[in-house]
């Protein structure tokens, strides 16, 4: 990766290539320009950012969380960096260094055949073509994504596996590089940074999160939320797909990370300031739609904006709107309750 100004030969032709950075084959219809003049820039800056990165996480790959830490992570995690801060910021590390031993322990172990079926037959709809996860990979992920999942599924027999996890874990294993690391890091994500039964097999904490997600429209864009109950558009059909990918395949793969590096810092408070961002930037769109289709198709819109692509920009308009822990808390009770009482 160029440090200059001026990204060197091989990095410009890495714009052009077919395949990004992390095996995805890039659309038909993909924005080369674009592309590169953002990355132009945003190489640069990521420079910038390792060379503080390099002073605060030192060589013993030791971190303790700050207030500066977590403004350099909102700021973005170099590429070199991103594995190791995960690890730690999601307290990943901590958990393995005190269960040695327990991801060979779980793949050695008895197995469910049905838990194992189920992964087995996702596999192959895992990112076909990815180039470590297609048919003819030539270093293949899918056995270390079939031990992840198997393993992970037999340490949580509650949630097992549930599909969603396959694509998380999987670009996991592109950036991590690791099998144990990478289920140390899965089981933080499941359990404690997302919402309770947020991959349960009824995904009741998915529903909790939508449920939260459109009290926050009524809160922060009542005209937005007003619009949807005028059209009798329930909120989980186009945003179901952004709660359980966590926007993976829904936005460009570095605006992805760069929600991810939060993410694993801050938790799932960051994924309704990434919802909130994509409604707000395409209110308009939104609201000028008059039908239950085209409405649909106005939520899609806001995935699909070239705006997307500046990631570093992105991030900064979702931490712009105040948004409180004890906000969100509230806001969930209040839903759970609902839920139940619409169960009875």
């Amino acid at each position: 990766m160029a440090t200059s100004s001026e990204p060197d030969a091989e990095t410009k032709l890495m714009f052009k290539s077919e395949i990004d950075a992390y095996g995805f084959k890039r659309a038909a219809d993909f924005d080369y320009d674009s592309y590169e003049e953002f990355m132009s820039e945003y190489l640069t800056i990521l420079a910038r950012r390792a060379s503080k990165w390099k002073k605060v996480f030192k060589s013993q790959k030791t971190l303790s969380k700050s207030r500066k830490v977590k403004r350099y992570v909102r700021k973005g995690i170099p590429g070199e960096h991103r594995a190791d801060v995960w690890m730690v910021v999601s307290g990943a590390s901590f958990h393995m260094s005190n269960n040695t031993g327990l991801y060979q322990r779980l793949l050695n172990g008895p197995k469910d055949p049905k838990l194992c079926e189920t992964i087995q037959i996702d596999l192959h709809r895992t990112f076909p073509e990815n180039i470590f996860y297609c048919n003819d990979a030539a270093e293949s992920k899918r056995p270390s994504l079939q031990n992840v999942l198997t393993a992970y599924g037999h340490h949580n027999p509650a949630v097992g596996y549930c599909q969603g996890m396959n694509f998380i874990t999987a670009l996991m294993l592109v950036i991590v590089q690791d099998e144990e690391k990478c289920f140390f890091l899965l089981d933080a994500l499941l359990g404690s940074l997302l919402e309770p039964g947020y991959y349960s097999e009824d995904l009741i904490g998915t529903k909790v999160e939508q449920g939260v997600l459109m009290e926050l429209l009524k809160l922060k864009m009542p005209d937005v939320a007003a619009h949807i109950e005028k059209h009798d558009l329930e909120l989980s059909l186009p945003t179901t797909k952004w709660f359980i990918c966590l926007f993976l395949d829904v936005l460009p793969i570095e605006t992805v990370l760069r929600i991810w590096d939060c993410m694993f810092y801050e938790g799932s408070k960051v994924i309704f300031r990434v919802a909130l961002a994509l409604i707000k930037r395409n209110m308009e769109e939104i609201l000028r739609a008059q039908c239950f289709s085209s409405l649909i198709e106005a939520f899609k819109k806001s995935t699909l904006s070239s705006a997307n692509l500046d990631c570093h920009e992105f991030m900064q308009i979702a931490f712009r709107e105040p948004l409180t822990r004890a906000t969100l808390n509230k806001l969930r009770q209040e839903v759970r309750e609902r839920l139940k009482e619409e169960q009875r």
